[in-house]
């Protein structure tokens, strides 16, 4: 998702085109009022002359159902709607303008994602069945009933849409929460319960190892009981740092469970006493770096590039063995090793690199390497 105000077209696009580039196929972008509404159809035309047909998801709170009437080429732009049910009205307007959001999409045809977030609970709800659990004879935890309000809301809406004329192949279901257990424990619940598809994410999981660490537990757990179908993770970024970097976590997640590939993975060890040296951790970053530069071009122009392994290992212990199972490696030398590096293709050692060109040199082999060894994708 961008972080940029929509208003800001150019700024905007940018981002869009930089989260595209890393990898997201899908970008939703806040739509709050009708500066920015107005700016998504400009929006969309500058991304496509730019060749970048990336779907853009609106994301709307509150006045949605004002902005798309108001705004009716923002719901032809846009390649998905998003809904939450818990601020879309409150009381006696609540239907009638989730009705008129949910008519819209059906008259655009365009999707749309009905995302319940536990911060923004539809309260009445929650205090209905609150009140309804304390007279039940053993009442549940309030946290059960808690997670068994946000599955009622989101299936509630869903259902309520479908009447609304909107196809149940155009509905995603999502059910935002910030603590790993109850992400798990609601779309458990939601999987068992319908079979809308479903967009996994931990909100508000926070910043740098934290937000990282909490998103791979609980979108890990799911993924790899065949629960969910598309995934974001959500990590607050450092002041003005890199939004693409949770794509780059997305992608990570999903290629080391070995669901899908994105780019060439590099295997690195993590280094000990035998490697004093920093050379092998940096030249593991320079290729990292060198490969995630490379990756949008090899991927329009190379079939499979994505599944290749390189490794880039420290000493004589593990080093040569894991840089036969990789595709590429290099076997850098340990303390008081000999100043040699032995380079391994497919398993089979192919030369010895010396001097202080290591990293550039072993650069040029993993570009040749792919080179020969992934086809050119005809156009």
């Amino acid at each position: 998702m961008t972080n940029t105000d929509t208003a800001d077209i150019e700024g905007t696009v940018a981002q869009v085109k930089a989260l595209a580039r890393a990898g997201s196929e899908l970008v939703r972008i806040t739509v709050n009022n009708d500066e920015s509404a107005a700016a998504v159809p400009h929006i969309r035309e500058r991304l496509d002359a730019q060749g970048i047909a990336t779907p853009l998801v609106g994301d709307f709170h509150f006045n949605g159902h004002k902005l798309l009437k108001a705004h009716p080429a923002c719901a032809e732009a846009l390649g998905k709607l998003r809904i939450n049910p818990g601020n879309v009205g409150r009381g006696s307007k609540r239907d009638p303008q989730f009705a008129e959001m949910i008519e819209t999409a059906t008259r655009y045809q365009k999707p749309v994602r009905i995302g319940v977030n536990w911060g923004s609970l539809d309260q009445d709800l929650l205090t209905r069945m609150m009140d309804e659990n304390s007279k039940l004879p053993a009442p549940l935890a309030a946290i059960d009933v808690m997670r068994e309000a946000i599955v009622v809301s989101a299936l509630d809406s869903a259902k309520r849409a479908e009447v609304l004329g909107l196809g149940s192949n155009m509905i995603v279901i999502s059910a935002k929460v910030s603590g790993v257990q109850d992400l798990i424990a609601v779309y458990r619940n939601l999987a068992a319960r319908c079979t809308y598809p479903l967009h996994l994410g931990l909100t508000e999981a926070g910043m740098g190892s934290k937000g990282i660490v909490a998103s791979t537990a609980a979108i890990g757990v799911l993924l790899q009981e065949g629960i969910g179908d598309t995934i974001r993770v959500s990590l607050t970024p450092e002041p003005n740092g890199d939004r693409t970097q949770e794509v780059i976590v997305a992608q990570e997640i999903l290629q080391t469970m070995g669901l899908r590939a994105f780019t060439p993975m590099v295997i690195a060890c993590p280094g000990c006493g035998r490697t004093t040296s920093t050379y092998f951790q940096e030249l593991a970053q320079k290729i990292q770096s060198h490969i995630r530069h490379r990756m949008p071009e090899w991927r329009k122009q190379r079939q499979g590039v994505a599944d290749m392994t390189v490794a880039v290992m420290g000493c004589v212990v593990n080093g040569p063995g894991e840089s036969k199972h990789a595709n590429i490696g290099i076997s850098l030398p340990g303390t008081g090793e000999h100043p040699v590096a032995p380079v391994y293709e497919d398993g089979a050692k192919t030369v010895t690199l010396k001097g202080d060109r290591i990293a550039e040199e072993f650069q040029d082999l993993v570009e040749r390497y792919i080179e020969r060894t992934y086809a050119l994708i005809s156009t």
